[in-house]
């Protein structure tokens, strides 16, 4: 009963990680706050589906179809679909219309389904017919660089690039830090003191908002309403 998720880090600097999971007797799980887009396929029943999923600025309650298999690729912070600007799809998602097993059609062209394995082959045809870009300054500013810029052109092209701002996109991954520290026994304590928070009740805010947990649920899994993937950075 749950949901069974695996998931592998990519080298390509488009892709943050790819991931597959199977659904068995659930019915929902907690969707838990993302700053990055996913374009996901997922089977039921003998039907195949697939959608680009936005951002999400806050943990939600989400359907699950019982039984059904499902394959992700996850994509970087600042890797965008000009096509469709990925601030239209926070907290929602865009449908991708006539999938089958074997291919789909993306901005007027066919192409082949991906999978697990071949994520990556997918994603580099993606960029070089231009369907998906990269802003370089957002990862770099990410990662403590500064650029020559000032603070407003950096969070409009933030908020162009993933449709949301550094506070919010800081914020979740925080917490989603935070969620992965606790369950691996940490004590909150010691979460607080590593990651920043100011205190025990700020980190159970956070948790509360952005993982749909307290520390202490999270301690002790719900398998009838399973997380969304989280991991270890």
């Amino acid at each position: 009963m749950g949901l069974v998720i695996e998931s592998r880090p990519s080298e390509l600097p488009y892709i943050e990680r790819v991931w597959r999971s199977r659904s068995y007797d659930v019915s929902r799980m907690m969707s838990v706050a993302t700053s990055r887009w996913e374009l996901v396929f997922w089977e039921h029943r003998g039907q195949v589906q697939a959608a680009v999923l936005g951002p999400e600025a806050k943990a939600s309650r989400a359907p699950v179809p019982g039984d059904a298999d499902f394959f992700g690729i996850s994509f970087a912070l600042g890797t965008s679909m000009p096509h469709i600007p990925v601030s239209r799809l926070v907290g929602g998602n865009a449908a991708i219309p006539d999938v089958t097993r074997r291919s789909l059609w993306l901005k007027g062209s066919a192409w082949h389904v991906p999978d697990y394995d071949n994520a990556e082959a997918f994603v580099l045809r993606m960029v070089r017919e231009g369907i998906v870009d990269l802003d370089p300054v957002v990862p770099a500013v990410l990662d403590g660089a500064c650029p020559d810029a000032s603070d407003r052109t950096l969070q409009r092209r933030f908020v162009a690039a993933t449709g949301l701002t550094q506070g919010a996109i800081r914020q979740i991954q925080r917490a989603r830090q935070a969620a992965v520290l606790v369950q691996e026994g940490v004590p909150a304590q010691e979460v607080v003191h590593r990651l920043g928070y100011f205190d025990q009740p700020h980190l159970a805010r956070s948790l509360r908002r952005y993982v749909g947990r307290t520390a202490t649920q999270l301690s002790a899994p719900d398998a009838a309403e399973p997380l969304s993937l989280l991991y270890k950075t």
